[in-house]
């Protein structure tokens, strides 16, 4: 899920696959069409997987000492694309809100699913639904004619998560908090919404998917 301005013209894109066909299944330009897309997935009894392309656990260094120095350094894994720079900031915030909503309207509308962001407990069947981030980076490839920019970057998204699907486990993350600890906005913003997800997870380090952004000229 691209995140984005809603405001005409829309640069917020969403893009949905049925594992383990490759075929995108469905696609749209608003959170609320998103939302019912995955609802009733859900509803089918299948297990699924959002990800949110935005920066979704946030690192907190150690209070001793000058641990304070570390504050707002990039996340291993993002290289020159740090979090807390202006373009990374920017897409938090519009992600914590966006976010917010679609897990609340989730809540509404699917409220007895079960929310995870630890990949084991999805993967054991013990969660419905998986909460991770896309990280969109890197060289990239074409895409079918009449796809703008952000629903390519949504579909790369989720093309890459059924890539490490594919690949079987063991299955890691591509972008890290540690060695620092982890402040899961994902856990947070469930919670929030209401979700039944374990309040434990607030401190998790999460499941951050690296896909090559889409060339759509």
């Amino acid at each position: 899920m691209d995140i984005g301005s809603v405001q005409r013209p829309s640069k917020f894109a969403w893009a949905a696959f049925d594992a383990p066909d490759r075929d995108l299944a469905d696609q749209g330009t608003d959170p609320a069409t998103a939302v019912a897309a995955l609802a009733a997935g859900i509803d089918s009894g299948r297990p699924a997987i959002l990800l949110l392309e935005s920066p979704m656990a946030v690192p907190v260094p150690s209070t001793a000492g000058d641990g304070w120095q570390s504050l707002g350094k990039a996340r291993d894994g993002e290289g020159n694309r740090p979090f807390s720079a202006g373009a990374g900031a920017g897409v938090l915030a519009t992600g914590l809100v966006q976010g917010s909503w679609m897990l609340r309207l989730l809540a509404e509308t699917v409220p007895a699913v079960t929310v995870t962001t630890r990949f084991a407990v999805w993967h054991g069947g013990d969660a419905q639904l998986l909460l991770g981030e896309a990280f969109v980076s890197g060289t990239g490839k074409p895409v079918l004619a009449g796809s703008d920019q952000h629903a390519a970057d949504a579909a790369a998204a989720g093309l890459a998560m059924l890539d490490r699907l594919d690949a079987g486990e063991p299955f890691t993350s591509d972008v890290r908090c540690a060695p620092h600890g982890a402040f899961n906005l994902l856990a947070a913003m469930a919670c929030w919404a209401g979700l039944h997800l374990d309040p434990d997870e607030i401190r998790d380090d999460i499941l951050v998917i690296r896909a090559c952004p889409a060339l759509t000229s």
